[in-house]
């Protein structure tokens, strides 16, 4: 009985709904002018229909009021038509932003709204773009400042869209305080935060002006600073501004601490199969945080640990996690290291290369579709096409594949310029130099680097063009020519001239993972002229010569990235061997540099470079190939013035050595963006002369400190550098301030 009358009440609302439907067989539009019929009928989703109810129509009516194109729209059924009326939107011919005066902030403005030029005019949408003014307006510090907007008619339904904005003054911060149970004193957390007190000498800062989004900011700051000094259960109860009259205010943060927790005991957990002492270094680091106060950073190192330690033992779908247990104030830790589920790449797609060529981002990525999914793997390849130095960014999305196991990999790059005009000085006590040089590094969107170079000082003057083909032919193995001529005359201060000129070749590739050989030849032909007042055996050196050599480097590159590495080493052995010579002089180096992230963002970096020069035919090492030390590794001397003398000429030597340290610096003006401050420690020397035994070869090692600045300015890279000798010898040549400018376009 029950299911009867169910299906008789269900038939009866059907009957009824369909009696109050109206049958139509054409449907006729009206008024558009710009939107075509078939676009209608595409958001009205009325194809294949002929009947309407009332909610029918009032579901076509919303999708047609939601594509943004009509101010106004009726339906109505007559004679079997379906009659459309609509009255179309006016089109933004221009909008037009009244009231600022700084084109940059006037530009940020455009970026945010949503109505353009040629868009649709929507008023709902106009008044969600003027609050979007004002938020962006208030970030910037305009707290007080006001948006209207109007349009102004072009007739042909045509309008300007106009927003007129009185700026008002700023809102400044006179005050910065901190209550609560803070622990801290509010000169060290004012210091924590990015928003500063006003005060008349922070010209550039724009953090003393209130800004939402900074506090916001703020608040996660104090935060981790509190949580890496053990105050686990912090808690930023609520922070606020106080309006104190006259566009000031005081910024309030209400601080709860809560007491300090302390590290007991942290243990590791392994999948079974896998060996414990692999992961000695962190059990070590264990034993030394335990009884330190908890802390997030120490916690976060542990963790990037385990990723190396991964990646070196190439483990395979390995993921991490912490397990946190309190007991009163002690806290335990256990890191799980647990096998993840397998994936495979089905497929690697690429976007937003419109020069660069597919099979030269490819060539950057270390695995392939098919291959099993590795994070670490993953990470390297972003990574290199980073390293490319082709693209402003680089973006990637992993998502599902067709099969459960298998996984897409969309890479996004944005595109920049890769070509470069640079010009550089230096600045010293014995004069300056000066250099021109015009690059591309991605020719044709092909990887290919081709650059000029002309560098003159007050000794040399020196061409070169080069050419380098990351990907001869799809082989994975590097084309490199290189073509050069150069005048160097040094009679003043060294005691000789020579004019070479001639030209190298050679290839690159990787023998093993993560090692890389380059091999090569040059050859060139050379005339060495020396002054008059230079010792016998000097002059003796006079004369042609043409010189061929064997050229290989091996490299052993495990940074994180080639273009500005922040975490592992490379390490690189070079040799020159003479094939035709008079002095068939072997040439041998070796270069190893640390890097090591600290501080979050700064860099710390090492560098220890040795060289040596001998002949092996007997004769002495001819006076332009004797080694002189380039001017990055011992800064606050002058390049080539130091080491042995043969009367009032450095000669260079048969050995020479340098140690590198340089740490970069906390952001010390925020808003100076693009700037790069370091420290920097040189210790270096050279040594050794084979064709007089009696001249002392300057056996004392140099030092020097000093600061050293890279700003990215709207022309091009800026680079200082402000040096101060610690050590040196008494003939040594000093250098105070070196700097170097390009540009690219």
């Amino acid at each position: 009985m029950f299911k009867f009358i169910s299906q008789f009440f269900m038939l009866f609302i059907f009957l009824t709904c369909l009696a109050k439907a109206e049958e139509f067989n054409n449907i006729l539009i009206n008024g558009n002018e710009r939107v075509s019929d078939e676009t209608i009928l595409v958001f009205s989703d009325l194809s294949n229909k002929n009947f309407l109810d009332e909610n029918s129509i009032n579901d076509v009516l919303k999708k047609l009021y939601d594509s943004g194109f009509f101010n106004n729209v009726s339906i109505v059924i007559e004679n079997k038509n379906l009659i459309i009326d609509v009255e179309e939107n006016p089109i933004i011919q221009t909008v037009f932003i009244e009231g600022i005066k700084k084109k940059k902030v006037e530009e940020s403005l455009f970026d945010v709204l949503t109505l353009k030029n040629r868009s649709s005019f929507n008023s709902f949408t106009a008044k969600k773009d003027v609050d979007k003014i004002l938020n962006l307006l208030r970030s910037k510090g305009y707290y007080f400042s006001k948006v209207v907007s109007s349009s102004q008619d072009l007739g042909s339904n045509k309008i300007n869209l106009i927003y007129k904005i009185e700026l008002g003054k700023k809102a400044r911060i006179t005050k910065i305080s901190f209550i609560g149970d803070k622990k801290f004193k509010d000169n060290t957390l004012r210091n924590v935060i990015l928003s500063e007190e006003f005060q008349f000498w922070k010209i550039v800062s724009g953090k003393k002006f209130l800004n939402e989004s900074l506090i916001e900011l703020d608040k996660k700051l104090l935060n981790n600073f509190y949580k890496n000094k053990g105050f686990y259960n912090v808690l930023i109860e609520t922070s606020f501004a106080n309006y104190l009259g006259e566009e000031k205010f005081e910024l309030i943060y209400n601080i709860s601490s809560g007491k300090k927790y302390f590290f007991n005991n942290l243990s590791i957990k392994l999948p079974i199969g896998y060996e414990e002492k692999d992961f000695n270094k962190l059990i070590k680091i264990f034993d030394e945080l335990k009884g330190e106060p908890y802390s997030l950073n120490s916690i976060n190192k542990i963790l990037n640990g385990i990723d190396k330690i991964v990646a070196n033992e190439k483990y395979e779908f390995l993921k991490s996690n912490v397990d946190e247990s309190i007991n009163d104030n002690l806290i335990n830790l256990t890191f799980n290291i647990e096998e993840s589920e397998k994936f495979y790449i089905e497929r690697i797609n690429i976007f937003g290369n419109n020069i660069t060529r597919e099979d030269v981002i490819r060539n950057a990525i270390v695995v392939d579709e098919g291959d099993a999914f590795n994070q670490l793997l993953h990470k390297k390849t972003l990574n290199n096409l980073r390293s490319l130095n082709y693209f402003k960014t680089v973006s990637e999305d992993i998502i599902s594949g067709t099969l459960d196991n298998q996984k897409v990999i969309n890479i996004t790059v944005e595109e920049k310029a890769t070509g470069e005009i640079s010009a550089g000085a230096g600045v010293g006590t014995g004069g300056g130099t000066i250099a021109f040089g015009i690059k591309e590094n991605n020719f044709l969107g092909r990887g290919i680097k081709f650059g000029t170079d002309l560098t003159l000082n007050q000794e040399s003057l020196k061409g070169e063009i080069s050419l380098n083909n990351p990907n001869y032919k799809g082989t994975n193995r590097s084309l490199d020519f290189s073509a050069q001529s150069q005048t160097t005359d040094r009679l003043k201060n060294f005691g000789y001239k020579s004019s070479k000129t001639g030209f190298s070749i050679g290839s690159g590739f990787e023998l093993y993972e993560d090692l890389f050989l380059n091999i090569g030849t040059s050859s060139f032909f050379e005339d060495l002229e020396t002054d008059s007042t230079a010792s016998a055996t000097m002059k003796k050196q006079n004369g042609s010569y043409f010189d061929t050599f064997l050229n290989y480097t091996f490299a052993y590159d495990m940074r994180d990235q080639s273009y500005r590495p922040t975490d592992g080493f490379i390490s690189r052995f070079t040799q020159n061997v003479p094939l035709i010579s008079k002095n068939y002089t072997l040439t041998n180096s070796y270069d190893l540099r640390f890097y090591d992230k600290f501080f979050d963002e700064n860099v710390a970096s090492y560098s220890f470079f040795a060289s040596s020069t001998n002949a092996l035919s007997g004769r002495d090492v001819k006076l332009s190939e004797r080694l002189f030390l380039r001017e990055n590794r011992l800064r606050g001397f002058e390049t080539g013035k130091i080491g042995p003398m043969d009367g009032a000429d450095f000669i260079g030597g048969n050995y020479t050595m340098a140690f590198n340290a340089n740490a970069t610096l906390p952001q010390i003006f925020p808003t100076l963006q693009n700037t790069t401050f370091s420290l920097f420690f040189d210790a270096a020397n050279v040594w050794g002369v084979d064709y007089n035994k009696g001249i002392a070869d300057g056996g004392k090692i140099r030092t020097a400190v000093g600061l050293a600045v890279d700003f990215f300015t709207p022309i091009g890279p800026l680079n200082f550098s402000l040096s101060e000798p610690i050590t040196k010898s008494k003939n040594d040549v000093t250098e105070f301030f070196r700097f170097n400018l390009g540009t690219t376009f």
